[in-house]
């Protein structure tokens, strides 16, 4: 059951994002040309959706399960560290290079746009990447190879 919910909450995100004008590249860096042609539109969406996740975060910490009864786990963690920020400089500079970000490309992707397409390849690279740099460069040292 709790797999179909969270197809239906995907596909009602999905939809949000097309209505919205997020799954639009064009409109999403004319949001962020601030010195040019700026398209302030996407500030009322993300004003939205930070106003809705406020109230929903301050809800679900009072919770220790989901709607459905399964476990909640919310991140612990708030401390802000160099991998978060070169994360979200790398986030920051592939949306404002692509017009992209996750939800918005994989939306693009179903409606067949092919930039989408290669930023999606381009976010897979960039995930499998990672893990694996990750898993490299955080591999545990055996008893006696030191």
């Amino acid at each position: 059951m709790s797999r179909i919910f969270e197809f239906i909450v995907g596909l009602l995100f999905g939809l949000g994002l097309l209505l919205s004008g997020m799954a639009d590249p064009g409109k999403v860096l004319g949001f962020l040309d601030v010195f040019g042609s700026w398209n302030p539109s996407l500030a009322f969406v993300m004003g939205g959706a930070i106003a809705v996740g406020f109230f929903a975060f301050a809800m679900a910490k009072k919770r220790t399960t989901t709607f459905l009864g399964t476990a909640l786990h919310l991140p612990k963690s708030s401390q802000i560290d160099k991998r978060l920020l070169i994360g979200a400089l790398l986030f920051g500079a592939g949306w404002g290079l692509a017009g992209f970000c996750p939800g918005p490309s994989l939306v693009s992707l179903a409606s067949g746009q092919g930039k989408a397409a290669v930023f999606v390849v381009a976010m897979i690279v960039g995930m499998v990447l990672f893990e694996w740099l990750d898993r490299y460069l955080h591999k545990p040292v055996k008893a006696g190879q030191d």
